[in-house]
Order: C-alpha cells, then structure tokens, then sequence
C-alpha cells in the first residue's frame, strides 16, 4: 500500500482546507494513511511529520505495521499523548502566531473533544475537519482493488454452503453458522458484518440477521454475507426459493434481478450516482413494485462495510475510476416475503466490472 503517497496528498488536501494538521481518529481511516491496526491510536498528520500515538500493548504490533509514521508509545491515552505534544512543539505555518487543528468530528464524542481542547495549548484552536480521508477513501488503488477483489472471491464461495443447509425446519442460525465456520476454515480474518438469513415472512425485513426461526417450505431465504481479508471486506446477497415457486414468487424475483441489471448498466465513469438509483427504482415502478423497495440501492466497501459515496436518490458524487460500490435493490412485501440480490462492483475507466461471481438465476431449493 502506498501510505507515503496518501500522506502526502492528505497534507495537500489540508493546507487547501486552511489547516495546520489534522488529528485522525477513526481506526480505519488510521489504517488507510499508515498500517496501524491496533484498537487504540490516534495519528496526528502535519507538514513537519507524522506521528503515531497508542499504548504499551502495541509496542511490538506499532513496529512492525506503522509505515512511513513515527510511533508513539504513550502511558497515556492517544489522545491526551497527541495533545501534550502538540504542546511542546509547534507544527505546520509555524510563522502564524496561532495554529489550526482538525479533529474528525463525527469521531469523537462531546466529552473526548472537551477533553482534547482543555489539553491544547492555548495557541492551538480546534476545528471540525470536511472528510478528506474518507474522500480519498472513495476512489481504491490497485493495491487495494486486489484485496477487494481476493475477499469477494472467497466471500462468495460462503453461498455454496448455504444451499447445502438451507432446508425446511432447520434454523437460520445453523445456516449462518455453517457460512460463518466455513470463512474461517478458509481464511478469513473475520466475517464483514452479522451474517443475515432471512427466511419466510422475516426475508421482508431488509436487515433480518439470522435468528432462531427455523425455515419453512413454500417462501424466499435471503442470504446476505461477507468476509473481511487483508483488511478489506466483501458484501453479497443471494435469494433461494424454498418449495414449489409460484407464479408471483418468480415474477418478484425476475424484476429484482430486471432492477439490479439496469442499475450495474447505469454504472460508469462520469455519471452521477443518483441515476444508478434511478435506474433501479424505474425498472421496478414499470413492475408496480416501487413502493416496496425501502432502502438505497447500495453503499461504497472498502476497510468498512459502509463508506462512502452512499448510491442513493438526490446524491451528486460523480462517479470515478477506482471506486467499489454495492448493487442491491430489494422488493420487501410486509409479513408475506423479501428479495434482494447484491453485488459489488468497480468503476473502471471504460464502464465497471461485476466483482461478484455472477450466479444470480432462480434457485429453487
């Protein structure tokens, strides 16, 4: 990864911005400009240098992951560590007699910001940063589209098991067990969120985690999963049939998948996001079935589940080259059944690519 490079462009992107320095505080934003993947941490970003602060259990861990960052090790919290620092030495337009520090707001509870700015020199004011890590964050490398593209490949192979379990009268849980034991046999440094196996009337809840009721014959499974490898995470959804399908169960499904399609259509460099979720939604209105999709057609993946750009009705990000965005509309018909199919896909400089291993006809279990 190429953390000198993000480094250098995120001090770029903070003299633009009229900051001195920014105090990073988010984990995953931590390890996207450094390594770092210790559950504590705070990394002070500034023209004159980069520095980690964490504590006495990573001291090994800081070593062999921090790149292109010097690592602190504090007794004291990262926070208060990066504080007393600043304190003793002065960091960006060192003519100005007064600094500006950026703090990742929607990070940071009310009682840690009062805390930072009570430790700050006086000289020091503090001031709620625009995004610009998760702004990078948008748009992966090559490096980074690897990793992607290794977590959904092994992510997908998950759905396999599935259809080895799911059966009348057994458990949403075992379904999700078996998924979850088989990532990790495989590799996986985790799975990417709370498996969800959603059976009968339950598939009509669009986060339906897996729970203790047992599968009926005669309506839908969603099967909604993914790992986490190398750091990066995978995200699919899968819809069976249970039992004989009737005429309605196919006509749902054909124009979830009909809606999915146009949507990855839509998909390009240069288009605004909102068309993709445009497209979705046209596709199931001429269908009668609009008013029964009730979430965003999808989200950007990355070191998270959900980052941004969010792929939803009025947003106007533009669409670049490099960036990992879900497909998934959804039909979810209240206390009958839900369906919902999911994939992930890359926007390259031609059009976008399918990511996602691309079995989605009707599977009648």
């Amino acid at each position: 990864m190429d953390y000198q490079g993000r480094q250098q462009r995120l001090i770029e992107d903070l003299r633009a911005s009229h900051l001195d320095a920014l105090l990073v505080t988010h984990l995953p934003n931590i390890r996207y400009l450094c390594g770092f993947t210790g559950s504590s941490g705070a990394l002070l970003v500034a023209e004159g240098g980069i520095n980690l602060f964490t504590d006495g259990r990573y001291t090994e861990q800081a070593k062999t992951e921090v790149q292109s960052a010097r690592a602190v090790i504090s007794k004291k919290g990262p926070l208060s560590a990066a504080a007393r620092s600043m304190g003793r030495k002065r960091f960006g337009n060192r003519a100005s007699k007064s600094q500006t520090l950026g703090i990742e707001g929607q990070y940071l509870t009310v009682a840690a910001r009062r805390s930072l700015s009570d430790e700050l020199p006086r000289h020091i004011r503090v001031r709620e940063a625009p995004p610009l890590v998760e702004r990078a964050r948008m748009v992966k490398d090559a490096d980074e589209i690897r990793a992607i593209r290794t977590a959904v490949e092994r992510g997908a192979e998950l759905f396999k098991h599935a259809l080895q379990t799911i059966r009348p009268g057994v458990k949403e849980i075992e379904v999700a067990a078996e998924m979850e034991y088989a990532a990790r046999k495989d590799g996986a440094e985790g799975m990417a969120f709370e498996t969800i196996i959603a059976s009968g009337a339950r598939s009509a809840l669009p986060h339906g985690r897996a729970s203790s009721t047992a599968i009926v014959s005669g309506a839908f499974v969603v099967c909604d999963f993914g790992v986490i490898l190398h750091g990066y995470c995978s995200d699919r959804t899968r819809t069976v049939y249970v039992g004989a399908a009737t005429v309605e169960a196919r006509r749902v499904y054909d124009a979830v998948l009909a809606s999915q399609l146009a949507a990855i259509d839509t998909v390009g460099p240069g288009v605004k996001i909102a068309r993709i979720d445009q497209a979705a939604r046209k596709t199931l209105q001429q269908n009668g079935l609009a008013q029964y999709f009730t979430h965003s057609t999808g989200h950007g993946v990355g070191l998270e589940i959900h980052e941004a750009p969010r792929v939803a009705r009025g947003q106007q990000e533009v669409l670049r080259p490099g960036m990992v965005i879900t497909i998934e509309p959804g039909v979810y018909l209240p206390g009958k059944w839900g369906v919902r199919i999911e994939d992930m896909v890359v926007v390259t400089e031609q059009g976008c690519e399918v990511l996602t291993p691309t079995q989605k006809e009707f599977i009648v279990i």
